[in-house]
């Protein structure tokens, strides 16, 4: 197939929202749900997706509140509502069966969406995206309920006076960038500061995500999650960079929470393990994709 340099981008709506994603067209090829993570953006796949839309269709959303999604009307996000984003546009685009790749809370996301619907999900790659360590899970359990909601509404409070970084420059914007991802190189940083970017009225950069996303999840202590994780049935493969600060779950025991899930740990990469060791990443995944 001849291959576009750039996805299309779409709309679909979810809760009233207009939420966007952008796609790699490849008629009658399975498709590919690649899923970002939190304070990031569907373009961030853009080098994943161009090589794997060779064999498959793409599908990459901007989550609600980031990237080119509209904000949640009051400011409130729920993980359950990014879930049910995921299950309307699969939904609306008619598939039977689904393979999901997804980084960081997008992986987390996309492990309740497949713990709800095992029969549609045929493959997950997820990258660093169990978030939660069973200590973390168990305390947060164990905090009465009245302090958990309590501690939202002041979070609630505290982001409400709290305004969007603005850099004076593109520069600036791009340091801040790459401080964040040192093995980001010169054209990843800027590719990526680009995307997440609006420009103020007043000449100004912000970040595209909704400053409301940074609070803890109100709906987080009602979901039993790992019982979830047991009801998927299909083959995982979890990937974790080396020199990340993500726990590797082989040595605290998550992985058994699977039914079917082998880890793999990439050298020299950090959160951003897909940006950081590319290739690897790209022919790990293919590998486990064309089992």
């Amino acid at each position: 197939m001849d291959q576009s340099p750039h996805p299309l981008s779409q709309n679909y709506y979810s809760q009233r929202l207009r939420l966007h994603y952008v796609e790699w067209e490849n008629d009658g090829a399975p498709p590919i749900l690649m899923v970002h993570g939190g304070m990031d953006h569907c373009r961030n796949w853009d080098w994943a997706a161009r090589a794997l839309s060779e064999h498959y269709a793409i599908i990459a959303p901007d989550l609600r509140g980031h990237g080119d999604s509209e904000w949640s009307a009051g400011g409130t996000y729920r993980e359950l509502d990014f879930v049910y984003d995921i299950e309307q546009l699969v939904r609306l685009r008619g598939f039977d069966k689904i393979t999901i790749v997804g980084h960081s809370f997008g992986g987390f996301v996309s492990l309740i969406y497949a713990g709800l619907n095992p029969d549609i999900v045929d493959k997950m790659i997820i990258i660093e995206g169990l978030v939660r360590s069973v200590e973390d899970f168990n305390t947060r359990l164990a905090e009465p309920t009245h302090q958990r909601i309590k501690r939202w509404m002041e979070g609630i409070h505290k982001v409400s006076s709290r305004h969007p970084k603005r850099y004076r420059t593109f520069a600036e914007a791009l340091d801040r960038m790459r401080s964040e991802n040192s093995h980001l190189n010169e054209q990843q940083a800027t590719h990526l500061t680009r995307h997440a970017l609006k420009q103020n009225e007043d000449g100004s950069y912000s970040w595209k995500y909704d400053n409301y996303i940074r609070l803890p999840f109100v709906d987080s202590e009602y979901i039993d999650l790992f019982s979830l994780w047991q009801r998927i049935s299909c083959p995982i493969l979890l990937l974790r960079g080396e020199d990340s600060w993500a726990d590797d779950p082989e040595k605290d025991g998550r992985i058994k929470l699977f039914q079917n899930a082998r880890l793999v740990n990439i050298p020299n990469a950090g959160h951003w393990l897909h940006h950081d060791q590319l290739e690897i990443f790209l022919n790990t995944a293919k590998a486990f994709l064309q089992e």
